[in-house]
């Protein structure tokens, strides 16, 4: 007979009731997606493991905050995010600001405005994005971000969320997400047209 999967809401009431299996099993079903996200945001393992486990640890302490009125994975992802985007606020290094980012974004408007076309990425083979450099310089790129657009473009693009998931994670207007991930796309499409440009 098939063993039924338990739902994230019976895992949670299990969980409130301090069933320490029931976490375990919270934890693993989302682990990796949560890891991935922040090391997507953050570039750097070590920081995605300290937002891993200060998500759970946030989730486990404000469990009793969660009323169900999002579904469970959407919350999780707010937690996780607020917590990969705390760290990037506490990293010492500069960060591309923001009037900087948009300078970028407009120089690349005004270019195809110019009559230049960038490169499109549609011919080249799926096989060259897999290439070890080619995704450092995806990752570097992503890693120029300013915070703001990062968490939007990695949760929307990246980790495939709706754009009104992605709004309601960061606590944004979907127009402003739409906004900020169409600024983002251009900016990567930019920066990352002379690499991707066939030989």
């Amino acid at each position: 007979m098939k063993q039924l999967v338990p739902t994230d809401e019976a895992l949670i009431a299990r969980i409130r009731r301090h069933d320490n299996d029931a976490l375990e099993q919270l934890v693993s079903r989302y682990e990796v997606r949560v890891y991935n996200l922040a090391y997507r945001m953050l570039g750097n393992r070590e920081d995605a493991e300290d937002v891993l486990q200060d998500t759970f640890v946030n989730v486990v302490r404000g469990l009793d905050k969660f009323r169900g009125r999002s579904s469970f994975s959407t919350w999780l992802y707010r937690v996780a995010a607020n917590a990969a985007l705390t760290k990037i606020r506490k990293r010492s290094r500069r960060e591309k600001s923001e009037s900087e980012f948009l300078d970028d974004v407009y120089s690349v408007r005004e270019t195809a405005h110019s009559g230049s076309l960038l490169t499109d990425w549609s011919s080249n083979p799926a096989t060259r994005l897999l290439d070890e450099e080619a995704k450092n310089e995806m990752n570097r790129a992503i890693d120029d971000l300013p915070e703001i657009y990062r968490a939007v473009f990695v949760l929307r693009d990246v980790e495939g969320l709706p754009a009104a998931e992605v709004a309601e994670v960061l606590g944004l207007s979907v127009a402003a997400v739409k906004s900020r991930l169409h600024r983002a796309r251009l900016y990567l499409r930019n920066r990352l047209s002379g690499y991707f440009t066939a030989e």
